[in-house]
């Protein structure tokens, strides 16, 4: 594309920060950091980002930014970047300026990317591969940035600043929460606008829960190869924009929307927190298009491989890794997180692949750059963060090795909890350990036990009504012949794979799910309950829908207005609001047992069916599948004294327990079995705990 030259005021040198596009109410500073560029150009664009009417050398470079001002260009405007510097693979520097580049300090996006050769910066076809150059234009199958101008009333806005002890987390996808919610306009289904309204805020309100975790809000990239299948990324690990929402989420196409949905939310007590992805970008591998970051500088941006400058570090299983060694990376995904707080009212981070942010060199250290800015910033200290603590890479699975401050994604939880409730044996001490936190994971450098997010199922796997209803994945519908996804899932059908009429079969299924939203909130750490699993969603049994923007994955709201599926989500609600009123069940620091609070019981105590506590033969019993925890706690706030006692029968039958000594007038406060309630005060210090269930039991006011 030839530039149409517009007149245009002399541009002036400008300033090298803060980095972006930078409109105050006479001009732009335009400002982007490229350590191997030889010269840098600024494109403006029409209204409508089809024609390219001027192209500006940025005059100054100043500590690697490249930067410049123009006065006359206003918020609203279209504009992207063209990088001039060598293209030599095989030393990393891939720069082409045929390429239009997105500004990664984007704040807004217009369009959308079009699948086209002329994205790569090599011939796309060509026998050399990347080795070969491509000087056709991208700019008409670019989106463009657009310059931004925040204009957003927030009416008082606070943070709910729940503690952490008290956080329920619910992790939901923005258009996939609402896409089948008939209560909601049609034309704001799917959006931030949905995610604001009432239906939705007074159904999350309800069910109890703090916080809402979304999947990537960030603009993120349709695949080539899936679109090509006509398929789609729906879950949105494929960021484009670290600092604008995805446009298909914004009903009116600005980001105040989003703004909206959070000033919403708070207003109802519910923490917002984004699931992030810094690890990668959508530009996957060297052989991937050049759409930004490549473009401005492939050798700082990304990790190359040691030796071998053409091919990038793979890490993250997306064909790139950021190169978070570099500071100007850093930097980068510093200036990200604090503009979603600062700008966005956001209450926390989740970071996919956390792992991977903590790599230096020689492998991950919890004493890496990225950590050490991000632990000692004072607008994220005022955050929620939680990290994904693994990647595919060398060492990848650093569970437990995060720096203390990061709370973290805790799989083993996950792993055990199913494992102890298919029936699998030698599962009573490590569920134990998951139930008060999992200590010999999280429990040094003075961490608390919040410190564990606890979950039985996430966006990443079965339902929790796809995991007691089938033995294996059924992923065929994403195109890879039912390859893909995990095949070691600790699920079990209960006697017939998939739905089932039998009321046997249902009974079960039901009462195993009970157990298990019972063992999520009840145990120490932070809970979190994938959305729609209150009332029983389905994904037909695939395990891994990340390319399924379809009615496989929207949540159904109808299930929640059957009979079982209210039954659930009552079921749910009551567990989320026992959490919250008894400290017994949501304790901040690890338990040791030793504290004596009540009778000259410890904090903790655990004990087989006979009211015995558990001695090293009965916790090396491999066929043990019986359990009960006794747990004691003070409420700071209210002065009283509380006991539970949770009682865990993961055999086929019924089971009596003889509840431990002493003998404490205990109610039962909820039973998985439901059906089968026992009395409501045990009888001669006895109860009757049903197959595959759970019963727990309470005394909440008991003098000391």
């Amino acid at each position: 594309m030839t530039a149409v030259v517009l007149p245009l005021p002399a541009v002036e040198a400008g300033a090298p920060y803060p980095l972006g596009a930078s409109y105050d109410g006479s001009g732009t500073n335009f400002a982007v950091f490229s350590a191997h560029a030889v010269k840098v150009e600024l494109c403006l664009f029409d209204a409508a980002g089809r024609h390219e009417i001027a192209r500006v050398p940025l005059p100054e470079c100043t500590n690697e930014v490249w930067h410049g001002y123009l006065p006359g260009v206003h918020a609203g405007a279209l504009y992207g970047y063209r990088a001039y510097g060598p293209y030599r693979p095989e030393e990393g520097h891939r720069f082409n300026p045929n390429k239009l580049l997105l500004d990664p300090y984007a704040r807004q996006i217009h369009g959308q990317v079009r699948w086209t050769d002329a994205l790569y910066a090599y011939r796309y076809h060509s026998p050399r591969g990347d080795l070969s150059f491509d000087r056709r234009d991208s700019a008409p199958a670019m989106p463009k940035a657009v310059v931004a101008d925040a204009n957003f009333n927030w009416h008082d806005d606070r943070p709910p600043n729940v503690p952490w002890e008290k956080t329920v987390i619910y992790e939901a996808h923005v258009r996939g929460l609402t896409m089948r919610a008939e209560q909601v306009r049609p034309r704001e289904r799917g959006t931030f606008a949905a995610l604001a309204d009432p239906f939705v805020i007074d159904h999350l309100t309800r069910l109890g829960v703090t916080a809402v975790e979304l999947l990537p809000v960030h603009a993120f990239l349709q695949d080539r190869r899936l679109v090509a299948m006509g398929l789609a990324n729906y879950w949105g690990y494929n960021t484009l924009s670290y600092f604008a929402p995805e446009p298909r989420y914004l009903s009116d196409g600005s980001p105040n929307e989003m703004r909206h949905a959070v000033r919403q939310l708070h207003a109802a007590g519910i923490e917002v927190i984004l699931d992030v992805v810094y690890n990668h970008t959508c530009e996957e591998s060297e052989l991937g298009p050049t759409i930004s970051l490549r473009g401005l500088d492939n050798a700082s941006y990304y990790r190359l491989q040691a030796g071998n400058h053409r091919h990038l570090v793979n890490d993250t299983g997306c064909g790139n890794t950021l190169n978070m060694s570099h500071p100007r990376v850093i930097q980068l995904v510093m200036d990200s997180l604090r503009y979603w707080v600062q700008e966005f009212h956001v209450d926390g981070f989740r970071f996919d692949l956390g792992a991977t942010l903590g790599r230096e060199v020689n492998g991950f250290d919890p004493g890496a750059g990225f950590f050490d800015a991000l632990l000692q910033d004072p607008v994220l200290a005022k955050v929620k963060l939680i990290s994904e603590p693994w990647d595919i890479g060398p060492g990848g699975y650093q569970v437990g090795n995060h720096p203390a401050g990061l709370a973290e994604w805790n799989d083993r939880f996950r792993d055990d909890v199913r494992s102890f409730w298919k029936g699998d044996s030698g599962m009573r001490g490590p569920l134990a350990g998951r139930l008060l936190g999992s200590p010999e994971l999280f429990n040094h450098h003075r961490r608390r036990a919040w410190t564990s997010v606890n979950f039985v199922t996430a966006h990443d796997g079965f339902t929790l009504h796809d995991l007691v209803s089938y033995n294996r994945k059924y992923n065929e519908a994403n195109g890879e012949n039912n390859r893909d996804g995990s095949d070691h899932n600790r699920s079990y059908n209960w006697g017939v794979e998939g739905p089932s009429d039998d009321p046997e079969v249902t009974a079960t299924r039901e009462r195993v799910k009970r157990a298990m939203l019972m063992t999520l909130f009840f145990s120490n750490g932070t809970p979190m309950l994938l959305g729609g699993d209150e009332f029983g969603r389905t994904q037909a049994g695939n395990n891994n829908p990340y390319c399924q923007d379809n009615s496989l994955s929207w949540v159904d709201w109808t299930l929640a207005e059957s009979e079982a599926g209210k039954t659930l989500f009552d079921f749910t609600r009551r567990c989320i609001d026992l959490r919250r009123k008894l400290a017994s069940l949501r304790s901040s620091r690890f338990l040791t047992a030793n504290t004596k609070t009540l009778h000259g019981m410890p904090d903790i105590g655990w004990f087989d069916e006979t009211g015995s506590e558990m001695t090293p033969e009965r916790w090396h019993f491999s066929e043990g599948r019986l359990l009960a925890l006794r747990r004691v706690a003070a409420d700071r706030q209210s002065g009283r004294v509380c006991a539970s006692l949770l009682l865990l029968n993961a055999f086929s039958e019924d089971r009596e327990f003889q509840l431990p000594l002493p003998a404490i007038a205990w109610r039962t406060a909820i039973d998985a079995a439901e059906g089968q309630r026992p009395e409501l005060h045990p009888e001669h210090n006895r109860i009757l705990v049903a197959a595959h269930s759970a019963v727990l039991l309470v005394n909440d006011d008991v003098p000391t």
